[in-house]
């Protein structure tokens, strides 16, 4: 039997963090998972453990990827504001500016921002969308700016939970010619030797952990629908074996196909938290930062339905979601339970990947728990 128990870095400051990470561990809560913290821009908790797979025969290594579903849009998002900074994206622009198919049937006055903010009325696909077509690029971009806005853009927020990532994908790939998965590899990842991947190369593989999906009933999609909720989550209907496939993890998903771990995401964040700068390179301005925390839409979200703040790419404090500095702090996680969390003031980035999904789509108790141990520790609870 592989072993399954704790490891990494957590002093003596952090102890209430590394005594969550083993509860939910040893109660079944998490099969296997990862957490990482950075503070300052260094990293002071990096923890992992369990099982990589649901029978218990693959321990979770440092080196264990997995599928992060929507916490992959904060990164989709960096890639947008780090062009924003250099003046080559404007979000007050209109789509159609950078993507000039875009301005079919009504869309013409759509704004880039209303791409980050879910507020361009274009959760889902109109057509029918099997699995297999979310990885033609072309195809599922094409339908989209073919597509008419299920409410008047910029009104009302409504989750973009697949399409939000092509929709900002497509607008990277006019303005600098390359994918999305291409302009990240090359502007973040590589450069501060992050192992997050949009479009995992196949040499990869052998390190993704297996999803478990959440129990019946209680998964995105369950439930009674409205006509945009089913649209939104059975269009494709959400087949969590299918990142288990070389089909969805090569592919470039930018909303919910994004592969790696706590320590890559936090370490990628660490960017945002600490003023433009990571491992001694400044990735983009401190102003350039703060531009995400400025609110673009709030209510009822009508594909979530609840309510919803939305920052230009990431969910921002207050309603359902309290964080510490929430002037100062933004987040958004993934169908399951992973979850970003970053906090400009404290200069601190939180992340958590898993294995054992639970049935929510932007995180759970357990990621909030080993957070709530660390603004203890750090004295911001």
């Amino acid at each position: 039997m592989a072993d399954g128990s704790v490891q990494g870095l957590a002093d003596e400051r952090f102890a209430a963090v590394r005594e969550a990470f083993a509860a939910n561990l040893a109660s079944g809560a998490d099969l296997g998972a990862s957490f990482c913290a950075t503070l300052e821009g260094e990293t002071v908790v990096d923890l992992w453990g369990g099982f990589a797979d649901a029978a218990g025969t693959r321990a979770w290594a440092r080196d264990t990827i997995v599928n992060v579903y929507s916490t992959t849009k904060t990164m989709t998002a960096l890639c947008a504001l780090i062009l924003a900074d250099r003046g080559d994206l404007d979000f007050d622009a209109p789509v159609a500016r950078y993507w000039p198919e875009f301005a079919g049937s009504g869309k013409a006055g759509v704004k880039v921002s209303h791409l980050m903010s879910h507020a361009a009325g274009l959760p889902g696909w109109e057509a029918p969308v099997t699995t297999e077509d979310l990885y033609d690029w072309e195809k599922v971009t094409t339908l989209l700016a073919a597509q008419a806005p299920l409410w008047a853009p910029g009104t009302q927020p409504g989750y973009h939970a697949i399409t939000q990532g092509y929709l900002i994908g497509e607008v990277v790939r006019r303005i600098t010619g390359q994918t999305l998965g291409t302009f990240f590899r090359q502007e973040i990842a590589e450069p501060l030797g992050a192992d997050f991947h949009i479009g995992l190369p196949a040499a990869h593989d052998a390190r993704v952990a297996e999803l478990i999906p959440p129990p019946r009933g209680t998964a995105a999609g369950d439930g009674k629908q409205t006509p945009a909720q089913a649209m939104t989550f059975n269009n494709p209907v959400i087949d969590v074996s299918a990142t288990r496939t070389r089909g969805w993890r090569g592919a470039e998903i930018p909303a919910a196909g994004g592969t790696g771990n706590a320590r890559s995401i936090a370490e990628i964040h660490a960017i945002l938290a600490n003023g433009g700068v990571a491992r001694g390179r400044r990735f983009l301005s401190e102003a350039g930062c703060r531009k995400a925390l400025a609110l673009q839409i709030e209510g009822d979200d009508l594909i979530l339905g609840g309510p919803a703040r939305f920052g230009l790419g990431f969910g921002l404090a207050g309603g359902v979601v309290p964080l510490p500095n929430p002037d100062d702090s933004m987040f958004w996680g993934g169908y399951g339970g992973s979850l970003a969390i970053i906090d400009m003031k404290a200069r601190t980035s939180i992340a958590y990947a898993m294995n054992r999904m639970a049935g929510t789509t932007t995180g759970d108790t357990r990621a909030f728990g080993l957070a709530m141990g660390l603004w203890g520790a750090l004295g911001l609870a």
